[in-house]
């Protein structure tokens, strides 16, 4: 782990925001190009688009618990590097099968199921590296910038998606994410920092090694009320994200370039989010800005079914760029805590045990929108959603974080018995 007084001076930290700005950004353009494909050359029913979603996470409730012990096993970086490269080789065979006028809709779930699995070790190892390279009092701002990044690809990757799509066609725009993510796997190749997994003898039994990870998370007292916070509210939001592309192109009769600048404007939400978490912690308190920012989320994903009782672009504008701003705030906050209390060991156990309790529920969220969409209609099927996600806030505003400004230092010492 190197010091630095600035990020900006701290080259591997660089290095990898570099590579993780071109490879989310690439991801913006195939989250858009890939739903598109289904939708306009394809023809996807609302169950279609449901069991897409589905299996574009299903690995993340399939894998992520052994993904964690075998990450913290491996060398992270290599992990990365390698992730970068098989998503950009499997991504392009749906350009390939097109240009052969072959595509089919069990290619597309094939592609995502598989990108999926792939996504899954290196997001793991992804969010366990930065501890690697960075010390604990930059963990923040480290967090911060990645996420501004992230926002950033959000904003221009929906625009740019949109504007490709409608220029070259989705195949091509899906190649375009293949070429992202090879650059992003010589930016993070280059990165110094040597890593020492742990030596082949000292490692125990796989299912010891995930109890582990498992157990630290549940035994927690704040941080098991912020992954069911989290978990119920991704399943809800699922619900709504798998109707989304279907219910903005078919019922609004919206173009793919409205639904780029409804995505962009949430994503400048999220810009927003990062670059005023810190500050909002600091002045609201770390405790209760998870709270607020939960009870906000629901709020304002209202926003998405009202779209269909009043002027649409302008409630869905407004509503995801509220939407986008507390999610960012909520996640670097949460984030932050959990990599500074766990001990570095742990970290990719950990971290694979929240994603799968986190993002598990993900791919189920999506296979009830696909269902409740064909059974009631896009429409009330939402509003479902946003029922659900209301209901994700409870348990942390049930807690004692409503009544904390700061995380105490001191919870550290649970992770460190861990």
């Amino acid at each position: 782990m190197t010091r630095a007084s600035s990020l900006w001076r701290h080259r591997d930290f660089r290095l990898v925001w570099a590579g993780d700005t071109v490879s989310v950004f690439g991801m913006q353009i195939v989250g858009l190009a890939i739903p598109l494909m289904a939708v306009q050359l394809l023809d996807a029913t609302p169950f279609q688009m449901g069991l897409l979603a589905a299996l574009e996470m299903a690995a993340f409730l399939l894998i992520s618990l052994p993904a964690g012990a075998w990450v913290d096993r491996w060398h992270k970086k290599r992990v990365i590097v390698l992730g970068d490269l098989s998503r950009a080789a499997v991504l392009a065979l749906l350009p390939l099968a097109w240009a052969f006028d072959a595509l089919a809709m069990w290619q597309v779930y094939a592609v995502a199921l598989v990108s999926g699995a792939i996504t899954v070790f290196f997001d793991v190892a992804n969010q366990s590296f930065l501890p690697e390279i960075v010390d604990t009092d930059h963990l923040a701002d480290g967090n911060g910038k990645l996420q501004a990044s992230q926002q950033v690809a959000g904003v221009a990757g929906p625009a740019a998606g949109a504007a490709l799509i409608r220029l070259i066609g989705s195949p091509v725009a899906v190649a375009v994410t293949s070429v992202c993510m090879a650059a992003s796997s010589m930016l993070v190749s280059r990165v110094d920092h040597v890593e020492t997994p742990t030596p082949r003898e000292e490692r125990r039994p796989m299912r010891v090694e995930i109890g582990e990870g498992l157990s630290f998370v549940i035994r927690h007292p704040l941080l098991v009320r912020i992954t069911a916070c989290t978990g119920i509210s991704n399943f809800a939001s699922n619900i709504l994200y798998a109707l989304f592309v279907l219910y903005v192109v078919r019922t609004l009769g919206m173009a793919e370039t409205t639904l780029g600048l409804i995505l962009s404007v949430s994503a400048v939400g999220g810009v927003l989010g990062a670059v005023s978490a810190g500050p909002v912690s600091r002045w609201m308190g770390e405790g209760r800005s998870i709270p607020f920012t939960a009870v906000l989320m629901p709020l304002a994903a209202v926003s998405t079914p009202a779209a269909s009782l009043t002027a649409p672009v302008p409630v869905l504008l407004g509503g995801g760029f509220v939407l986008g701003w507390a999610v960012v705030v909520y996640n670097v906050v949460q984030v932050s805590f959990r990599q500074r209390l766990c001990p570095q060991p742990l970290l990719g156990r950990m971290n694979a045990s929240i994603r799968f309790l986190v993002w598990g529920p993900i791919p189920l969220g999506a296979l009830a929108g696909g269902a409740l969409g064909s059974a009631l209609g896009v429409v009330p099927a939402l509003w479902v959603g946003v029922a659900v996600m209301s209901l994700a806030a409870l348990p942390v505003v049930m807690s004692p974080l409503l009544f904390m400004r700061d995380l105490p230092r001191e919870l550290d010492a649970l992770g460190s018995d861990a």
